[in-house]
């Protein structure tokens, strides 16, 4: 990443994304710049981790997020208390989710709701599921 393109505070984005609809936002992101935006949501996720709510997880998730630019992946490593992100796909996971680019930015940002995603086949997960309810806790959401 650049030093000349800007971070942006989750609680912004959370608060400007929510009035946007899903063209909105994709071409806010395409404008932003699609890898600079997943890198920044991931570096975020690192830092809205909250480690005492994963005690004794030890565990990689693997994020497959559908683009225009086609799939981009991302691994998530919970291990002694800390949560690393990584582009690439995770070493052996316990939870895979594939999701498209805006449902993955509205998931993130408290905007969707994971079950509702799942439910009507717009997330699918790989893995295991009960998983993907335990770790949405793990994680202090961006406008909330």
């Amino acid at each position: 990443m650049s030093d000349q393109q800007q971070q942006v505070d989750p609680e912004q984005l959370a608060e400007a994304i929510k009035g946007m609809s899903d063209d909105e936002l994709k071409e806010s992101i395409k404008a932003m710049g699609i890898d600079t935006t997943l890198d920044q949501i991931f570096q975020g996720m690192q830092e809205a981790f909250v480690p005492a709510k994963a005690a004794g997880v030890n565990s990689a998730l693997q994020y497959d997020i559908d683009t225009e630019e086609g799939a981009k992946t991302y691994s998530v490593q919970i291990a002694d208390g800390a949560c690393k992100t990584a582009k690439g796909a995770a070493t052996d996971p316990r939870l895979t989710l594939k999701l498209n680019l805006v449902d993955f930015v509205r998931l993130i940002f408290g905007q969707a709701d994971g079950t509702q995603l799942f439910m009507t086949g717009k997330m699918k997960l790989q893995g295991d599921m009960m998983f993907a309810m335990q770790m949405q806790g793990m994680f202090q959401q961006p406008g909330s």
